[in-house]
């Protein structure tokens, strides 16, 4: 799915709805006693930082969400059904937390208390004034530290109906707002033409939550996953890595506003010839990693270029269609080579060693370390992350439906890409601080991506096998 914000995902004016948990919803889950599985560490340490930042003084927002259109001027009773089923298909969105004594605890509200209530805002007229009032109720409704913490937004126009769905990054993941277009697309249709939804049951997120603590919690200071992230952080002077190019950043300075830069980067045919001429290495994710080791190290000199990175967790199939923030990390170590073959090998041998490491939660493995990281950002670290979309379902009708992933750009120090590949080709953004020498440096690195990606898709008898990317 293409990633963009919400300014540019082809908001059009109409008849704004809303839909939130009904105040019934609210206050039976006020009552309800605590749940004893536990949050993730992932869910922790989001909600702590996002807590934290707050009492630094700043209100970062960082929900994300997806939109798509349905056709036609759509019938809201049949959208209403279908948004309160696919609620009660994922338990994590009628859950969430409560404080006690430094302490999270979790609470879910009953599947028979979930109700939305429906408010119609009023028609919209100009785009540039619904684009500011979504963003402005998607930062209250999808609050880290409140609860509820999502919304669903349609607007109605004669000829189509666009469908925004906006969460804190608690519930979900990219791959659950991937889904997301076509799970609402069924359940509505189903609706409307009154056939049963073709949908099989889904796990917990929930359980999934208790499942990876309680592994997460065997484990000790000793344990050789630890000892590798401690030998790897020490090589990062002691925190966890940065994008290793110049930002424009003071040191100690306020927490900068962002800026994303979104584009498509080549087109399906360059794409293809990019997978097969890094197949051997173990692909296209193999291939953008060690392309940005090049890049990187021509635009800031650093002999080794360090990252973490993401990779999913859903190990069982129960997971594969559940909504939820299934994401781990692991680093990985890249020295300086001449040529991306010589990138690419090395890449490969560092997921091959370090992939295993993702297995524990990394705020689990912070805790352990005994390390002070008080987050003053809510990225704790720079990522690169590709995700090959084009098997999710639904998704050669994105396009058509104009579906997009949204992200919140509001406040960071950190570098955050994801190169994302489409039926049409790969699409990448990039999140990053909003200053002047931070612009020219990313717009030079993806440049340096394209030219890299096009330079291995060529006719091997014009390619250069030492490609490195050009850099003005």
């Amino acid at each position: 799915m293409r990633i963009s914000d919400i300014q540019r995902c082809e908001v059009r004016p109409g008849r704004l709805v809303e839909w939130t948990f009904s105040p019934a919803a609210v206050e039976a889950a006020a009552a309800r006693p605590p749940d004893p599985r536990p949050p993730a560490y992932i869910q922790e340490s989001h909600i702590r930082t996002a807590r934290s930042v707050r009492e630094d003084g700043m209100f970062v927002p960082t929900w994300l969400g997806t939109a798509f259109d349905l056709p036609g001027r759509a019938d809201p009773d049949a959208l209403e059904r279908a948004l309160r089923g696919w609620t009660l298909r994922h338990e994590t969105l009628r859950s969430g937390f409560r404080w006690a004594d430094g302490d999270m605890h979790r609470f879910t509200l009953d599947e028979h208390d979930v109700s939305l209530r429906r408010e119609v805002v009023g028609d919209f007229t100009d785009t540039d004034t619904l684009v500011r009032y979504l963003q402005d109720r998607f930062d209250v409704a999808a609050d880290a530290l409140g609860w509820p913490n999502f919304i669903y937004a349609a607007v109605f126009r004669d000829d189509s109906t666009s469908v925004y769905l906006a969460f804190d990054h608690t519930n979900v993941d990219a791959y659950s707002l991937q889904r997301i277009p076509d799970d609402i697309r069924e359940l509505y249709l189903s609706g409307v033409t009154g056939r049963p939804p073709a949908r099989t049951p889904v796990g917990s997120y929930v359980d999934f939550c208790e499942q990876e603590r309680t592994n997460a919690d065997n484990i000790d200071g000793t344990h050789a996953i630890v000892s590798r992230w401690r030998e790897f952080i020490a090589r990062c002077d002691g925190r966890l890595p940065d994008f290793p190019v110049d930002l424009g950043l003071r040191p100690g300075g306020a927490l900068p506003a962002q800026k994303l830069l979104r584009e498509p980067l080549v087109d399906a045919d360059a794409a293809a010839a990019f997978e097969a001429y890094c197949r051997p290495y173990g692909g296209s994710m193999v291939g953008v990693l060690a392309a940005t080791s090049l890049i990187v190290h021509q635009l800031g000199g650093q002999p080794v270029y360090r990252t973490v990175v993401p990779f999913h967790t859903r190990v069982k199939s129960a997971w594969a269609d559940s909504v939820g923030w299934y994401v781990g990390g692991a680093p990985i170590e890249v020295p300086t080579t001449r040529d991306f073959d010589g990138a690419l090998t090395a890449v490969r041998a560092q997921l091959q060693a370090n992939r295993s490491l993702a297995r524990i939660p990394l705020a689990r493995v912070l805790r352990l370390l005994g390390a002070d990281f008080r987050p003053t950002s809510p990225d704790l670290y720079s990522i690169v992350s590709y995700v090959d979309a084009r098997m999710i379902p639904g998704s050669s009708r994105w396009s058509e439906q104009k579906a997009y992933a949204l992200l919140r750009v509001s406040y960071g120090d950190q570098v955050c890409v994801w190169v994302n590949r489409l039926h049409e080709g790969l699409w990448l953004a990039c999140r990053y601080p909003d200053t002047d020498v931070a612009y020219k440096n990313m717009r030079r690195y993806v440049e340096g991506l394209r030219d890299l990606v096009v330079s291995v898709s060529v006719p091997a008898r014009d390619r250069v096998r030492t490609a490195q990317p050009t850099l003005s």
